[in-house]
């Protein structure tokens, strides 16, 4: 009783629509099925793998506009509309992901590309992020850790058995512990930008690093560094709504910072963040300020050098009072506690758990879902 005419000539432009919108789905990292990044094809460079893929996409909004405006004839036809309506889709009505027209309605077609561009590059760093904390691998799509073990050794076995071949065997393997520092300076070898310079080699060798990273950093419209300390963890929490699989270990002021991972969290994490990453970082800035001290007084070194010198001794200094005083009264007591986390209850019961270590996430604590 229904009033609506059975229209079957429509099945597979149906079909090719729905086929298309699944992939441009599953190619973004919020989704289940997401296999890895559309920026690694084999290009010589980031720069032309990113501008072959914006062709494709330009391809691919084309072909859904047809798909749309078939199926909007067909419909039109069948209900007699045609002096009614007319089966044109506007480009900005493409709900693609991949389209910019869409994604950043309201803005000019230029201001559109540039966002669209500086948002997929965002989204290559996310990804090799991911490949750092062995969530994603080079050698294998999909998702790889993503459930938690007892130990990191642990952890690493259920790699290898993923990706089907042993760590030493691997283009570029995952970070050992799954704990990242990011701090203002390369203070560990493995570090979040020393590690992503050693990605973007691996995956693009037939270029230099430093031109890949001048592409992403005028993409981004910032240095690496910068972005990762202010901006990466801000834009991971809005990428998965507030609920994030990797956590940030931070220092009040931030004057320590370093990334772990939801899926690879043991009850001793804290406890290497503390004495692997943490007191040798302090150790390191204590180093650095018995130099900064020399310099000062050093009357081989210009005025202007002696100045920068005091100047860089003093945010030491400040930064040194800050994490004795965490280490003290937060995160030596927590991390002696060896927390266990149950992935079942979710990441805000979790988070929750080690909150006082870590970046506050405004709302969290509101009443809702997990």
């Amino acid at each position: 009783r229904i009033p609506v005419k059975s229209i079957t000539n429509n099945i597979e432009t149906v079909e090719q629509a729905i086929n298309i919108a699944i992939h441009d789905w599953n190619m973004y990292e919020r989704s289940w099925d997401f296999q890895g990044s559309q920026l690694i094809t084999g290009e010589k460079d980031l720069n032309i793998s990113y501008q072959r893929w914006n062709t494709k996409n330009k391809n691919i909004l084309e072909k859904m506009k047809l798909l749309e405006e078939e199926n909007n004839r067909l419909f039109i036809d069948a209900y007699g509309l045609a002096d009614e309506l007319t089966p044109d889709v506007p480009i900005d009505k493409i709900t693609l992901t991949v389209n910019p027209a869409y994604r950043y309605k309201g803005l000019s077609a230029e201001d559109q590309q540039t966002k669209f561009q500086r948002d997929t590059i965002l989204e290559f760093l996310s990804y090799s992020t991911g490949c750092i904390m062995g969530r994603y691998s080079l050698e294998h799509p999909g998702l790889i850790l993503a459930d938690s073990q007892e130990s990191q050794e642990v952890n690493l076995t259920s790699y290898e058995a993923k990706v089907g071949k042993q760590i030493s065997d691997t283009k570029f393997k995952p970070d050992f512990d799954g704990i990242i520092p990011i701090l203002d300076g390369e203070w560990f070898e493995d570090d979040i930008v020393a590690r992503t310079r050693e990605f973007i080699a691996v995956v693009f060798p037939d270029s230099s690093v430093a031109e890949n990273l001048r592409f992403i950093e005028n993409s981004i419209g910032k240095d690496i560094r910068k972005y990762f300390c202010k901006d990466f963890y801000k834009d991971h929490l809005q990428t998965y709504k507030k609920r994030p699989i990797y956590w940030m270990v931070q220092s009040p002021t931030s004057g320590f910072a370093c990334l772990i991972y939801l899926h690879r969290y043991t009850p001793e994490t804290l406890l290497q963040v503390l004495n692997d990453y943490f007191r040798p970082y302090l150790q390191k800035l204590e180093a650095r300020l018995t130099l900064l001290d020399l310099d000062q007084v050093n009357d081989s070194l210009s005025k202007r050098e002696q100045i920068a010198a005091r100047k860089e001794a003093e945010k030491i200094n400040k930064v040194i009072k800050e994490c004795q005083d965490w280490e003290k009264e937060i995160l030596l007591p927590l991390a002696q506690k060896r927390i266990k986390l149950d992935l079942d209850d979710g990441v805000k019961v979790n988070y929750l758990k080690l909150q006082d270590v870590l970046a506050k996430i405004p709302g969290l604590k509101a009443k809702g879902e997990k």
